[in-house]
C-alpha cells in the first residue's frame, strides 16, 4: 500500500537508513519534534510496513567474501512450474546474495558473492548449473563496485 510521506516521515525515514541505532532523543532532536510525537511516528512507519526492518550491514571483505559475480540466467520454459521450482531452489545458495527476474533477453540476473574465482567456479559448477529449468548462464566478473547504496534517497523538500 502506497502512502504519501510529509516532510518529517521523510527526514526520520532518511536519518534512520543512515542509522538505525539512533535513539528516540537523538532522533527528535534530528527531525524538529519532541520525543512523543516522534516515537509515535516511527511506529506508524513501522506498523505500515514503511520501514520493514532493521539489520546490522556487515562488510563482506571482512568475512573473506569481496569476488562478485554478475549471473545472467536463461530459462529453458517460462512455465509458472519452472519459475517456481527455479525461485525456491536459487534462495537455498548461500552465495547468491540477490536473484532477481527481470524481463529481456534473459530470465533472471543474479549476484552472487564468493571468496575468489575458484570458490566461484565451485559454485557454479556445483550449485548454480543444477537449478531446475535454466537453459544458459553467463557470468561476468566485477572489477569495481562504482555505486552499491541500497538506500532510497528521500528528498525532504517533496
Amino acid at each position: 500500500m502506497r502512502r504519501d510521506l510529509d516532510r518529517i516521515d521523510r527526514k526520520i525515514l532518511s536519518e534512520l537508513q543512515q542509522n538505525g541505532r539512533l535513539s528516540v532523543v537523538d532522533l527528535s532532536s534530528r527531525v524538529n519534534l519532541t520525543n512523543t510525537p516522534c516515537a509515535e511516528r516511527v511506529k506508524r512507519l513501522e506498523k505500515s510496513g514503511m520501514i520493514s526492518k532493521y539489520k546490522a550491514v556487515v562488510n563482506p571483505d571482512q568475512l573473506g567474501l569481496s569476488h562478485l559475480t554478475i549471473v545472467h540466467i536463461s530459462m529453458a520454459a517460462n512455465a509458472d512450474v519452472s519459475l517456481n521450482e527455479f525461485n525456491t531452489a536459487v534462495t537455498q545458495i548461500d552465495e547468491v546474495e540477490t536473484c532477481m527476474m527481470i524481463a529481456g533477453s534473459f530470465d533472471y540476473m543474479l549476484i552472487v558473492r564468493t571468496r575468489d574465482m575458484a570458490h566461484f567456479r565451485d559454485v557454479i559448477g556445483e550449485k548454480l548449473s543444477k537449478l531446475p529449468g535454466i537453459r544458459q548462464t553467463n557470468s561476468f566478473a566485477v572489477m569495481e563496485v562504482v555505486k552499491n547504496d541500497q538506500d532510497i534517497a528521500f528528498s525532504i523538500n517533496t
